[in-house]
């Protein structure tokens, strides 16, 4: 399989498929670069070159016990950009991905990027403080580390099975691939990168990192995001941006990539293209 290894020792897996202008894909908690089957293969077809790698501590990259952090995920795409010498690269993230692409940007600058894209994603900040009212409390982090301590497994089977997938809303057809290749996924990692996670994806704040982009960035949220809440994400985003495009959506779930994705291939190509 094909890896690189951090300078802090770290084994780091990655898929890099085709040829064309490298399309750099970053993906969401508890996940592995499989979440984007459907983007990488849209993409593959329509020329471009894809790439995704498995965060450290999931999927098939090192279960190492320390680093799970923004500052080491951003270092580790870095890592991977240099690597395969990138140029004129699109950095799309969904969810903690998408905090993962606006620390690299923030962190390790634009200067071999051209364009972003955030989905569904957890800046600017996701906890409730003083200065972000509008944020979820501490208390519902602390009780999605007690789940996951208490029964990985079974935890890894609820999320995706209701709020994830908006599986739980009147309607919506339940889709049980969809379920077990989350929890599929998920279990692949390692528990410590995964409770460490939550720290990070909900404690992070990039306020600072999105006032330093400037390339041109995609914000796709839907008002009906169970995990991530629009009112304390992508709009405020967009307005933290200097060059934002705000695509909001009425009542696609956090997971919008897997079930909604012909429309979320759609609105990225033409973004892209621009």
């Amino acid at each position: 399989m094909p890896t690189i290894t951090t300078k802090d020792g770290v084994e780091i897996f990655y898929k890099d498929w085709g040829t064309g202008q490298p399309i750099v894909f970053s993906h969401g908690w508890p996940l592995s670069a499989d979440d984007w089957d459907a983007q990488m293969l849209f993409f593959l077809a329509h020329g471009y070159r894809v790439i995704a790698h498995d965060r450290r501590g999931h999927g098939r990259s090192s279960q190492t016990a320390d680093g799970h952090d923004l500052d080491h995920y951003a270092d580790d795409l870095a890592a991977l950009t240099a690597h395969l010498d990138l140029k004129n690269a699109i950095h799309v993230g969904h969810s903690t991905g998408g905090g993962e692409v606006t620390r690299y940007l923030g962190r390790h600058g634009e200067s071999r990027v051209a364009k972003a894209a955030l989905i569904s994603a957890v800046p600017p900040l996701m906890l409730k403080t003083a200065a972000n009212p509008l944020g979820l409390p501490k208390a519902v982090f602390d009780d999605l580390q007690a789940q996951l301590a208490a029964n990985r497994s079974q935890f890894y089977r609820n999320l995706p099975s209701g709020p994830f997938y908006g599986f739980n809303r009147p309607g919506v057809k339940s889709l049980e691939s969809a379920i077990q290749n989350w929890w599929r996924q998920g279990m692949m990692g390692g528990a410590k990168a995964h409770y460490d996670g939550i720290v990070a994806f909900s404690q992070t704040d990039f306020t600072e990192d999105l006032k330093k982009i400037t390339v041109p960035v995609l914000v796709m949220h839907s008002e009906d995001d169970q995990i991530v809440p629009y009112v304390a994400s992508g709009p405020l985003t967009a307005k933290l941006l200097k060059n934002a495009t705000l695509k909001t959506y009425k009542d696609f779930p956090h997971g919008m990539i897997t079930t909604q994705a012909e429309t979320v291939n759609a609105e990225l190509l033409a973004f892209f293209k621009r």
